[in-house]
């Protein structure tokens, strides 16, 4: 699964991208568990960031596949 990070979820992972390594459909929870064994620093983006798959921001209850292009988007302000 590749992971992609924008704005302050790219500055805590170090990179831009991520390659993931599931072997099956996960939840989301177990995404995040996972990720963030891996990258700690991603920690607090767990409850604020929106998971995106192809270009589509998920629903809570969608699974992720092993192939998935994940985009991590923390939450935005401006105006």
């Amino acid at each position: 699964m590749r992971v992609f990070f924008f704005a302050q979820s790219r500055e805590a992972a170090g990179c831009d991208e991520y390659q993931l390594e599931v072997a099956k459909p996960v939840a989301q929870a177990e995404f995040w568990r996972i990720l963030v064994a891996e990258l700690p620093k991603l920690t607090s983006f767990q409850k604020t960031a929106r998971l995106a798959r192809h270009e589509t921001y998920l629903h809570i209850d969608e699974l992720l596949n092993p192939d998935d292009e994940i985009a991590v988007i923390p939450p935005v302000s401006g105006g």
